[in-house]
């Protein structure tokens, strides 16, 4: 920083510490303890990003890790839900604790303070985006070995707060397979290099039906075009999530944990393989 320094950003030239996008970092609570952040993000909304946010979560939990989930759709959220968790978050003078579902997921969304999760949130962009650093603040996030924070579509005021509050290790794009993704991805992407947030891969999302006679792969949204926006991008695709009854039922039941099947075992993989973000405060 120069000795004449005014702390006027807007209209300075110098690149110092205080323009540097890590001094915006915030630490968690004191007794959390989280070794890696992914963001769970779409360009769009209605692509079943929470549902990837939630299926994501529950293998890792399978596999041994233990997880959370971060529902920062502050006015869409629907984590809860997916998880069938009923009951409210606590609190204290200290901190703020988790919901914990019946496999052991932590979870911390907005409709776990409402006092009934049918209530819209009608907040302005800075309360909204201010709930999420409480989230990551004042939550006691006890031995996390991943993280999945579930973004609301877009690129505005929570993607913004939480890439550059929250130390995030990656982010997973989830498209859907219509042509227009292309765009919307491309928004994603951008974004996310402009904040020199490391992007893991695509996942589509109801990429296709399976036929119960045959087996065969029905593209009923025509033909995916996944594989020529990662190619684009140069990004893998990590992984096809198809359109089955199966997954709408758990969803439904709030039983998403108890869904078997092998759709994200390449993006789980990726995720194992990324290195811990330097920066994270534990």
């Amino acid at each position: 920083m120069s000795e004449n320094c005014n702390h006027d950003c807007s209209s300075c030239g110098e690149a110092c510490a205080s323009r540097d996008p890590k001094s915006f970092l915030e630490k968690p609570h004191a007794e959390s303890s989280i070794r890696k952040v992914i963001g769970v993000v779409s360009g769009k909304g209605g692509v079943g990003k929470s549902m990837v946010s939630s299926l994501l979560a529950a293998n890792f939990q399978k596999k041994g890790y233990h997880t959370a989930v971060m529902d920062a759709d502050i006015t869409g959220p629907s984590i809860p839900k997916a998880y069938g968790i009923n009951e409210k978050a606590t609190g204290d003078e200290h901190a703020i604790y988790p919901v914990v579902s019946k496999s052991g997921i932590q979870v911390m969304s907005v409709n776990l303070l409402l006092e009934d999760a049918t209530d819209p949130v009608i907040w302005r962009g800075p309360v909204i985006a201010g709930t999420v650093k409480q989230f990551w603040q004042d939550v006691v996030w006890k031995d996390v070995d991943y993280m999945f924070v579930d973004m609301p579509p877009g690129t505005g005021d929570v993607p913004l707060t939480v890439f550059q509050t929250i130390p995030v290790d990656g982010i997973v794009i989830v498209t859907s397979p219509q042509e227009l993704v292309s765009m919307i991805v491309g928004k994603a992407v951008k974004m996310a290099q402009m904040m020199n947030i490391p992007i893991i891969g695509i996942i589509e999302n109801m990429s296709y039906v399976e036929c119960p006679d045959c087996g065969k792969a029905i593209e009923i949204f025509g033909k995916s075009h996944v594989d020529d926006v990662a190619t684009q991008y140069h990004l893998p695709v990590l992984g096809r999530i198809p359109m089955t009854p199966s997954i709408a039922a758990a969803s439904d039941a709030g039983a998403v944990e108890d869904l078997e099947g092998n759709w994200l075992d390449v993006a789980i993989s990726a995720i194992e393989a990324i290195p811990e973000n330097p920066d994270k405060s534990k």
